[in-house]
Formats: C-alpha cells, sequence, structure tokens
C-alpha cells in the first residue's frame, strides 16, 4: 500500500524568524502540526471526528538546513503506518528541492466517549492509504 502526500507551500515571514535570521526551530513544529491538522481534515468526516481525536505522543525533528525571509518552503507530509493505537506520520520541509526539516510524529487516537487510546480503525487506514 502506499500513501497519500499531502502538499502545501509557505511562504517565510518576519514572524517566522529568530535572532540569527533564519526560521526559527519552533516554527518548523507548529508546521508540522498544522500541516498534520490540514490533511487530516482533508481526508476525514464529522462522524469521525466526532467520536475520536488524536493526541501527539512524539516528535523526531532532524534539521537539515535552513530558510530565510521570502524563501517559499514545500512541505509534504504523510502517513507513513497505523499500528494499534498509534499512527506514524511524516512531514518532510523543501527549500530549493533540498530536504531542511524532516520530522516524524506518533499519534496516538483517542476515543471521546472513554477518553482511552482506541486501536486505529481500518476506515483511517482506507483514508490515507491505496493499494499500488
Amino acid at each position: 500500500m502506499k500513501s497519500e502526500v499531502y502538499e502545501k507551500t509557505i511562504q517565510v515571514k518576519a514572524e517566522h524568524l529568530d535572532a540569527l535570521q533564519h526560521v526559527n526551530n519552533v516554527v518548523f513544529l507548529q508546521w508540522v502540526q498544522d500541516i498534520a491538522g490540514e490533511h487530516w481534515l482533508s481526508k476525514s468526516n464529522d462522524a469521525f471526528n466526532q467520536k475520536f481525536y488524536w493526541v501527539v505522543l512524539d516528535h523526531h525533528i532532524e534539521y537539515k538546513g535552513q530558510a530565510f525571509l521570502s524563501d517559499s518552503i514545500i512541505v509534504k507530509t504523510y502517513v507513513e503506518r497505523n499500528e494499534g493505537v498509534r499512527s506514524l506520520r511524516v512531514v518532510e520541509f523543501f527549500n530549493n528541492d533540498k530536504c531542511i526539516v524532516k520530522a516524524k510524529t506518533n499519534w496516538c487516537l483517542i476515543d471521546k466517549a472513554r477518553q482511552r487510546p482506541t486501536r486505529v480503525p481500518k476506515e483511517v487506514d482506507d483514508m490515507f492509504f491505496t493499494d499500488l
């Protein structure tokens, strides 16, 4: 099975910069969460979202390069796999075709009624994966 890639472009603005005049690490982390949410909302439905929500278990981020004011950053994300109550999502940031940041986030699916982790149903795989 192959995961669908969701993509968007972000234009770097002054408020994204730190004292060194490049995109702040915390900004990249916010963008990781933002694009994950956007991708999820583009594929999910109200019925599912009324029963479940996602929480972050951990982030692993590799900073491989930098981005500066006015750079156009291409952000790509996909779900690598779902196992048990977890979903592993990858987010990659590209500047001039070079990967400058790569993040992997483990998300946990929570049942709203029970307030407990719950197994990721096949329905979620069907939203994000296609047969080759």
